[in-house]
């Protein structure tokens, strides 16, 4: 049997793209839905959309199954689905925010800049700008269990009570990761009750070769920060470095803020 390139579902050469029908027909219908603040009938959903009554019973009952629209004394209302759509878009909006912010500082500070905050039980890093000139530390440890070494997790732990830091260095005991690197329980726990005023920071704890400042930031009960990494040989440069890090995000606040939903 010779197959056509319509038979085994491709497009022919030229031909325009393959339109889905009845996507387009529920997307109207989703549209049409918009219209109504009072919700609407069936009937009015059909006519709006200009979609025969029975496809439109149909796409209604999947759309309600699926949560993109509810129903409630005969009218059709958007629903649960619709409103995750929103908060998606709303959270790479942020995102895309947080980037260009986050590519900004990179610039100024002339370093590679994290944005990372501590999210049930565990640290979270969620954007990193670095560049070829500023690379990125190199995560050859997990973060989230060697937050005793690294400022990013420092910074974090210095925000949390005492028993939140007790119980994360129970699951994470701390661990030599070089010469630097403070492994004492106790040790840590009294640093983290008395956090030093302004920055927080780290000397080759974590990676030899590389140095670390971290600025606190909180949202709620979320705690986060933005850390900056050096090479060793910039070191002599990470206080002031830390201090332009800690007076720039001032300007920053609402969209460091809006980053800890992403």
């Amino acid at each position: 049997m010779r197959h056509t390139a319509s038979s085994i579902g491709t497009r022919p050469p030229g031909s325009g793209p393959t339109l889905i029908g009845s996507v387009q027909r529920a997307l109207r219908l989703l549209e049409a839905v918009g219209g109504f603040l009072q919700g609407a009938t069936a009937k009015q959903l059909a006519r709006a959309a200009d979609l025969p009554l029975g496809t439109t019973y149909h796409l209604l009952r999947t759309l309600t199954h699926e949560g993109y629209l509810r129903r409630a004394d005969g009218r059709f209302y958007y629903g649960a689905s619709v409103a995750g759509i929103s908060r998606a878009e709303d959270r790479q909006r942020a995102r895309r925010r947080l980037r260009a912010a986050l590519a900004e500082l990179r610039d100024e500070l002339d370093a590679a800049v994290y944005f990372a905050v501590y999210r049930e039980g565990e640290v979270e890093l969620v954007e990193v700008a670095a560049s070829e000139r500023r690379p990125a530390v190199a995560e050859w440890a997990d973060f989230r269990a060697t937050a005793h070494a690294h400022a990013i997790g420092k910074c974090l732990l210095g925000q949390l009570t005492g028993e939140q830091r007790r119980d994360h260095l129970a699951r994470h005991r701390p661990v030599e990761l070089t010469a630097a690197t403070t492994t004492e329980a106790s040790v840590l726990l009294r640093r983290f009750a008395a956090p030093a005023p302004g920055p927080v920071f780290e000397h080759q704890e974590y990676a030899v070769g590389t140095v670390c400042a971290a600025v606190p930031l909180a949202c709620g009960a979320t705690v986060g920060t933005i850390a900056i990494s050096l090479p060793i040989e910039q070191e002599g440069r990470l206080a002031r470095t830390a201090d332009t890090l800690l007076t720039s995000i001032n300007g920053l606040a609402g969209t460091f803020g809006a980053s800890f939903t992403i």
